[in-house]
């Protein structure tokens, strides 16, 4: 199933942990969620879900990386 994000808002998307970019990526399941690209010495790295198109770019909610 994917899921488009408008690419004007794609842009200017950015983690609310750390400010970096993020990146499209799936979870294990295939559900579509963005990923934050971090990848200094504090690497943030989480992933956020994507429901009905649209990102939920909530710290509390986002996936920790593995």
């Amino acid at each position: 199933m994917a899921t488009t994000i408008e690419p004007w808002l794609r842009e200017i998307l950015r983690c609310p942990n750390c400010l970096s970019e993020l990146a499209d990526g799936t979870t294990a399941e295939g559900t579509p969620e963005l990923v934050c690209t971090n990848t200094a010495n504090t690497a943030c790295g989480l992933a956020y879900r994507i429901e009905d198109g649209v990102p939920v770019l909530l710290i509390d909610e986002a996936r920790k990386p593995r």
